[in-house]
């Protein structure tokens, strides 16, 4: 999990801003080959862990979605559908 400087985990929200950042930066195309290296290694951090957040949070939803008075796990409704 991403953390802040603090050292606390940083919330999904600053945590996807981050890699935005780090997407316009290398985007921009003024950095040179090692710092450039460096944010994109940063962004796939940063990706992984937003990916692993997401599909927890997916997770639990699907847990605790109930039918019937009795925990059924229900799918995850498709972005496309």
């Amino acid at each position: 999990m991403t953390k802040s400087k603090e050292g606390k985990p940083e919330n999904f929200e600053k945590s996807l801003e981050a890699l935005e950042e780090l997407v316009r930066e290398l985007e921009a195309g003024d950095k040179g080959l090692d710092e450039s290296l460096e944010l994109f290694e940063k962004g796939v951090l940063l990706s992984k862990d937003l990916a692993k957040r997401l599909e927890d949070a997916k997770t639990k939803v699907e847990a605790l979605s109930k039918e019937g008075g009795r925990l059924v796990k229900k799918p995850f409704p498709d972005a496309e559908g």
